[in-house]
């Protein structure tokens, strides 16, 4: 286990037991995720990631996309 890990699962040890219940479920939800995400790009096909490109270059070309920006601000 990582010092970071340790760390915060010591932080969370600290807690009551309903909000270390929570951090657990979000914690297992988003590994199960990961998992999920994983699986999905392992399997995907030189072809399937093909298309996906072309989609994207189409979308760029006829101007459909959004600046990141506008995506995700900038705090200040």
């Amino acid at each position: 286990m990582t010092e970071l890990l340790q760390q915060a699962i010591a932080q969370i040890q600290q807690l009551p037991p309903d909000q270390q219940d929570a951090i657990a479920s979000r914690l297992l939800a988003e590994l199960q995720d990961e998992q999920k995400w994983e699986a999905r790009f392992a399997t995907t096909t030189d072809n399937q990631w093909d298309r996906m490109a072309a989609m994207v270059r189409q979308e760029i070309a006829k101007d459909e996309t959004v600046p990141l920006d506008e995506v995700f601000p900038t705090q200040t």
